[in-house]
Formats: C-alpha cells, structure tokens, sequence
C-alpha cells in the first residue's frame, strides 16, 4: 500500500513538472526576524499584480512558482513591518528576507504600507494564533505568563475552573486535545495542578490552536491540535532573560555556537515554595521545575538540522505521610531538506515519556504506585508548491507505544501489599496523507485532504474473554488469549477526509465553511471532572473501539476601520462516536478486568463564537462570546439517559484589554465569566445498619454557581541607563481583584459546627463549596542582557 502511495506521487510530480515547468520560474527562500535570525512562520507573501500569493511553512520557507517577469513582492506578518521587494524573475530565483519587528520599527524607520488583510483572505478558520508580545501585557497568576491561561479565554475552549491547566475545545474532552512542543506530545500540560502550565513564555517562539478546519497532517486526537514551538536561539548576539517572581524564577540564555549558521537556547525555571517552607521546619514540600534546550545547525541553503529537549517534573512530599510526582520529557530530531526550489521536506524523530509515581508512607498499608507511558515517532513531511494557484502537502508517520498502567509495590517489610504489575500494553500508529490548497479565482480558495489512520494493538500481552464483557459487578473469565511479542491483536483502519473553503463577498470580508473527521485511538482512563496526573491511558483494543468525530463549521469574518478592528462569527456542529466513559460506580485504579468497566457511546455539541479583536493602536485587546451545548448518551451510564457533559457550560464571556499608557508604563485587564458547570450531587440518603450512603439519581443533574474573575496588572519599564548592559521590568498583578469565591466543587459531608464537631446523630449530612484563590496580589521583576 505504502509502495502504491509513493508510485502515485512520483506519477503526479512528473505531470506537474512536465506541464508547468517550461513556462514559469520560481522565488523561494526563508523569512527571518532581522534582530536575531529566528525563521518565522506563518508570514503572508502576497503579489498585488497576481492578487495571489503564498504563507511560510512551519520552518519558515516560501516558494512561489510564476511566470517570467518583473513583480513586487509583499511580506507581512504581525508584529512586524510589512515589507515589499522588487524581483526580476527570469529563471530560479531565491531570496531570504529578514524583517523588522515593531520595537526596530519604531526605533529606526517609518512605516508607510498596508499590512494584507490576513484574518478575512486566509483560507484557515476555527485557528487561534497567540501574539506572544500582547500575551506578556496581560495578567498572569504569580507574575508568570501562561499560554494556556490565555488559550482558555479564547471563544470556543471551556475550563473546568481555576486550579487546572485542562480545557476542553467545542465539546470534547481534555484528552481530546493534542498538545505538542516542538512536534513532541505533552501529556499533562499542567505544574501544581494548573497554577502553572509546563510552557515557559520565555521560550516560546509560536503557539497555534486549531479547534476545527484542522488541516490532514495532524492526527491522533478528535478536538483541538495545540501547536507550541520554542525559539532557534539568536545566532546573531548573546542574550540572558530572567525573572524573579513570587512564586517560581526562571532564567533563558541563547546565543550564536557560529554566527548566522549554528545557535542555541538553554532555559530553566523552578518554584521555590519548598525552600521556604524547609526553612520553616515544614516538611509538607512541593516544587516543581522545567528545563527547555534547543541547538540548529544551518548545513547550507538545503540542509538544516535542529535538536530540542524538554523536561518537567512536580514533586510533592506531606511529611512521613504520603508523596507524589509526575513529569513529562521529549526529545525531538529535525532535519529541513530542500530538494529542489518547490520540494520541502521535514524529518523528525520524536522520543515522548510521561510518568507518575504515588506513595503512601505507612508500616502497614505503605505501597509505592509507578505508571509511565512512552512514545517513539517517526515522522516525514512534505511540501510541494506547484504553482501560485497549488501548494501540496504529504507525507507519512509512524508512532510505536508502551502503555504501563500501573506497578505496585509495598514500601516497608510490614506492608499489607503485594506487588502486583498490570499488563504492559503496546501499539503501533500509521498516518499517510495528502491535501492541497487550490486557489481557483480570486474569490474562491480550497482545501481538501485524506488521512489514513491504521492503528495494530500489538503483543506481548494476554487478552481475557468474559461470559459477559459488560458486566463489572461479577466479572467471569472464560478464556485468556496469549499474545508474543510484535503479534497483532487487533487493527482499526479508518479515513479522515478534511475539507475547507473561502469565498471573498467584498473588499474586507469573506465567508468560510471546513469539515473535518478526526479518530483517536488513545483513551484516558479518568474517574473525575479535572483530568489528574494519576489517571492512566489506554490503547484501543478488542474491547476498546477508537473514538471518531465529525465536526461541520461555517464562519463570517469582517475587518474595520482600515484593518484596525477584526470581527469573527463561527458556529459549530460535531457529532461524536464511541466515546469513553466508564459504568456507574466503576473501578478504575488496580483492576486487572479493567475493560469490563468500559463504556462507548455518542456525543454531540453545537455553538455559536463570537470574537471582536483589535491589534493595532495604544489599547489593544478582544472580546470573546461562546454559547455552547454538550451532551452525552452512553449505554450502562446515567441508566442510559442522555446527560449534559461535565464541561458543558453554555455561556461564556472573555474579555482582554492592554493599554500602553507611556513609554514606561503598561496596563493590562482580563475578565471572565462562566455558567456554572454541571456537578453530580446527591439527592437523599439512605441507613444500612452502620453505612450512610448517599443516594445519586442522575449523572451531572445539577449545577455550580456562574464563574468570574477579574484580574489586573502593570509593567513599569524604567529608562536604560547607557552605562548599563541590561534592561529591567517589573510587573505588579492582582489575581482575583475583587475577590470572588469561584466554586470549584461541592461535596456532602457530616453536618459539624464552625470548630468541627459533629452536629445531632451523625447521620445528617450538608453540601460544602470548595474555592480556591482568593485576592493574590503578586510582583515579578524581570531582566533582559
């Protein structure tokens, strides 16, 4: 199949090359950020002659193939000045171009062009770009800038609440999204359970969040794709960055190895609570830290190679009581080839672990809980521009996985444990695909792909039979399938067809409709709301089928006022199949009949977004409304009645605002506001001899009160003194400023007094809120060499 894959696109080069090649020429080349050679992505390159043009791919290379002749050649980007260059185009022709961001800008030329209408004539819709330099303005917990945080204000992505760094894109769920850095997947984004994420803003170079549209090179996950690449390393000078904050300090340095051709970046950070409280004799510790390393060595104009290293880890010691940590790690391996002036090639090799380790210290029932789950991929891309009206994308991935659900062990002679290791179960995952963009008159452009997923649940592992394999209560083997190693168990083939559309109405607007089928093959086996380190995944299986997702979506997209102010309406239907739950009352951790605990079933939602954005002048800022529905219908679930999803909150406001009040002072505000999410509560009691157990009637029949929060913040830059090599800021952020108690959840307990006494019988029992934050004022002082 491979084979036939590779002889249908050698087939389809040679047409294309013999029916285009003769008559046109091509410009190619890279766009770079002129202050410290970082390529940048995404960059429109825009022929006002042709009213065509072409954006930077993930690595930040162009190609356009023309007609013979002279052109003007726009580049922009934001952030940066636009930039135009004259070419004479009478045969191959490669120019590199370096542009001036808008600090240089300011400092050292004046800006006179029109940037290109991006939002309304790109064919992309339901994708969210963060603007790094807006997104260090605005508020952040403890002074540190969060990616996530602000991802979870965009329209269309709902957070379960503070506390987590989990969210949930037009009505999946958390372990739904595919969240990457540097091609390598995270598996918990999350630091001191989503105070912090494990992305450092410091290094950070380009983020995307794709909630639909999503394009045939992506797989794997049915919601969103979070895209997050770290900086090259300025090959120009030597930088140092770093922070001291309230609660963690980081520090980034990066710099040429050998100017304009090889380069790195080193960062660190590290919370720093436990040394305070180790000074105050507390042994109840908790840190965690993260490291990010990146090298590139530029070979020459067609070979460039890249080496990126993440590693992240929380720990989290009670005393002689009980302990925890998890932690994520990836390595990846780039290689950027140009074979020729249209033929780009990407080759990654990509090393992922994630783990998790729980103890409890006790004589008796001491046990030490180890889980870990690894990832190795190989992944070649391709891209091939045809023409200006063609650019086709292709390519192939493989990813191998080792699922380890769980080792227990006993900790101490005296424990009541044994050792107990549930099976290692292992997968192979194949993505081949295809897509082109076409451009077929100056209103209308396309997009449309394939992607065939095959994924081989494979050995050595044993498989049981069951006389009933949906009964949990009293499950009964009936036979145990034994699997060597690399022997298949069970293979899913499935096609994702991906397809998008603009249609230009006018000078300024444009309509766009995408349908996209995604299927995951990886399933999060969650007790909880709030995803926690210590739930574990798992392959799909016999008794496992690969969830899929159809999704539909259409949009209007309107800029005003010269471009100044950008205004989005998108609205949504995805339709589910074969998501995971779990039975009513399942037992998850340790259970060696784990797949009798499985439920599928069907999953819908649909919503409106809503997104008014302004990027340009002295307040810069976006207001962003969500109405959404979500609702689940699983077999052996809720009695099998339909019941609304945990994360379905049906309205949501976001609002952000950053005003650049002088040279020396910036202000920044972001408010939200949520219905409350829905929460499963009991409904009366009932008193068997000593037990008083509560009595649940419906899944999720209830709800929390509505969600908002209002955060504030100021940066001060003081005027660099000349004699001085460094530059500082500081920051001063209220969380919370009028201080809500937000609802995290509620539980039933006893009724007790105000001191903690039992009230009556002991039987009686009340609801109780819990919220988390309250005010928290914060300072960060901030240094740049």
């Amino acid at each position: 199949m491979i084979r036939s894959f590779s002889l249908s696109f050698a087939v389809f080069f040679l047409i294309s090359v013999v029916a285009l090649g003769q008559e046109k020429v091509t410009l190619n080349g890279y766009v770079r950020d002129v202050s410290n050679g970082e390529e940048l992505i995404g960059v429109t390159v825009y022929i006002p002659k042709m009213s065509a043009g072409t954006v930077t791919n993930p690595y930040g290379f162009y190609s356009l193939t023309l007609p013979k002749g002279t052109y003007e050649i726009q580049f922009s980007y934001v952030g940066y000045a636009v930039q135009t260059v004259t070419v004479d185009l009478q045969g191959d022709v490669e120019r590199n171009v370096d542009m001036l961001s808008e600090t240089t800008v300011m400092q050292e030329v004046t800006v006179t062009d029109k940037r290109v209408d991006e939002n309304v004539v790109s064919l992309q819709m339901s994708k969210n770009t963060l603007d790094m330099n807006r997104v260090r303005k605005l508020p952040a917990l403890f002074g540190e800038v969060d990616i996530i945080k602000n991802i979870q204000m965009l329209p269309g992505v709902i957070t379960a609440g503070e506390g987590t760094s989990s969210f949930y894109v037009r009505g999946g769920s958390a372990d739904q999204n595919l969240i990457l850095i540097d091609e390598a997947p995270i598996y918990d984004p999350s630091h001191l359970f989503g105070l912090f994420s494990v992305f450092n803003a410091d290094v950070i170079k380009d983020s995307e969040l794709y909630k639909g549209g999503i394009p045939a090179r992506f797989g794997g996950r049915l919601s969103s794709i979070l895209e997050v690449r770290t900086k090259d390393g300025n090959n120009k000078k030597l930088g140092v960055t770093g922070g001291i904050g309230t609660m963690a300090s980081r520090i980034m340095v990066e710099g040429p190895l050998v100017k304009d051709k090889a380069s790195f970046i080193v960062s660190a950070r590290r919370s720093y609570v436990d040394l305070f409280l180790r000074a105050a004799n507390n042994d109840n510790l908790v840190h965690f830290y993260d490291v990010n390393a990146k090298v590139n060595w530029k070979g020459n104009n067609n070979n460039r190679f890249f080496a990126a290293f993440y590693s992240g880890r929380d720990v989290f010691n009670f005393g002689n009581q009980f302990g925890f940590a998890w932690g994520n790690r990836t390595a990846t391996f780039r290689w950027n080839h140009l074979f020729n002036e249209r033929l780009f090639s990407n080759t990654s090799i990509i090393v992922s672990n994630f783990d998790y380790k729980l103890e409890l210290k006790d004589p008796v029932q001491g046990f030490k809980w180890t889980s870990n789950l690894e990832e190795l991929s190989v992944k070649n891309d391709l891209s091939y521009f045809i023409n200006t009206n063609n650019d086709l994308t292709f390519g192939y991935h493989i990813t191998g996985r080792r699922f380890s659900p769980g080792r227990i062990a006993p900790n101490t002679e005296g424990s009541m444990f044994e050792e107990v290791n549930l099976q290692k179960m292992y997968a192979l995952d194949h993505g081949i695909y295809i897509s082109n963009q076409q451009r077929l008159t100056d209103r209308i452009t396309l997009d449309y792909g394939l992607r065939l997923s095959i994924f081989q649940n494979l050995g050595a592992t044993d498989i049981y039979e069951y006389t009933d394999p949906q009964d949990n209560s009293r499950p009964v083997r009936t036979d145990t399938l034994h699997y060597g190693a690399w022997q298949n168990i069970k293979t899913y083939v499935n096609l994702e067809p991906r397809a998008a559309a603009r249609y230009m109405l006018g000078e300024g607007q444009s309509v766009k409709v995408s349908y996209n089928r995604m299927v995951q093959n990886t399933h999060l086996i969650a007790a909880g709301t709030v995803p926690v380190p210590f739930n574990t995944w798992n392959p799909s299986s016999p008794y496992l089928k690969p969830q899929l997702a159809d999704q539909v979506a259409a949009g209007y997209f309107r800029n005003f006022k010269d471009n100044m102010l950008e205004f989005s309406a998108e609205a949504y239907y995805k339709s589910m199949k074969d998501v995971t739950d779990f039975a009513d009352n399942a037992d998850i951790f340790f259970n060696q009949d784990l797949s009798t605990e499985f439920r599928q079933g069907k999953s819908y939602s649909y919503g409106l977004e809503l997104l008014l954005n302004k990027k340009e002048g002295r307040l810069t800022g976006s207001v962003g409304y969500t109405w959404s529905k979500t609702m689940r219908k699983i077999p052996g679930v809720n009695q099998g009645q339909e019941f609304p999803a945990n994360y379905d909150r049906r309205n949501v406001v976001n609002i952000q605002a950053a005003y650049d009040y002088s040279a020396r002072w910036t202000f920044g505000a972001t408010f939200s506001y949520s219905t409350g999410r829905p929460i499963t509560l009991a409904e009366g009691k009932y008193q068997f001899q000593s037990y008083n157990p509560d009595i649940v009637t419906s899944r999720n029949g209830y709800r929390l009160p509505a969600f908002h929060r209002l955060d504030l913040s100021a940066t001060y830059s003081p005027r660099k003194n000349e004699g001085r090599r460094f530059k500082g800021t500081w920051v001063f952020a209220v969380y919370n400023a009028y201080n809500r108690q937000n609802p995290f959840t509620i539980y039933t307990r006893v009724t007790k007094n105000k001191d903690g006494d039992t009230i009556g019988d002991g039987y009686t029992k009340e609801a109780r809120m819990i919220y988390l934050f309250p005010i928290l004022p914060s300072v960060t002082y901030n240094i740049k060499f």
